[in-house]
């Protein structure tokens, strides 16, 4: 019973990370089109990040420093790792193809726990007529960007998005 709810939700987390990530993309696409909203991402590509890190996993960590930091994960795959922190608060660590970490996802249900968006993508937010929000910030420089993704309805899902470019 454990392990298919446990699957459960690795399949559930999988679905929600791959509609945000497409909701990203298709954002980011917009955005840029437009001239004064590519200007706007471009002064915040000037800025220092505000977040770089969870629990202190970083971009570039090995897999073994990340585990260390967060501990065994609930599940394991050839590029990416599962952990269930709490029963509000997941994260998936996707690797490259040398184990060092290139995403880091961390979902928090009923967004119990979340930072507040301003915290980690600054004061402006897309917020969506059904009472979503939604930011993607580039750090060009560096080579990342980082976005945050709350949903509307019932159960609010907010999702904090590291990752490499």
């Amino acid at each position: 019973m454990l392990i298919e709810v446990t699957a459960m939700r690795i399949k559930n987390k999988l679905l929600l990370l791959l509609t945000a990530f497409a909701l990203g993309l298709l954002s980011a696409t917009i955005t840029v089109g437009q001239k004064t909203a590519s200007t706007k991402v471009s002064a915040q590509m000037a800025h220092a990040p505000l977040v770089t890190n969870y629990r202190g996993v970083t971009l570039g960590m090995s897999a073994a420093e990340t585990v260390a930091k967060l501990g065994q994960p609930m599940s394991r795959a050839d590029d990416q790792d599962f952990f269930f922190l709490s029963d509000k608060e997941s994260a998936q660590v996707a690797y490259d193809a040398t184990r060092h970490v290139k995403t880091i996802s961390v979902d928090y249900f009923g967004g119990v726990g979340a930072p507040d968006y301003k915290t980690v993508v600054g004061d402006e937010i897309q917020t969506r007529p059904d009472g979503s929000l939604y930011k993607l910030v580039r750090y060009e420089s560096q080579r990342f960007w980082v976005s945050y993704n709350r949903t509307a309805g019932p159960v609010v899902i907010v999702t904090i998005t590291i990752q490499k470019y």
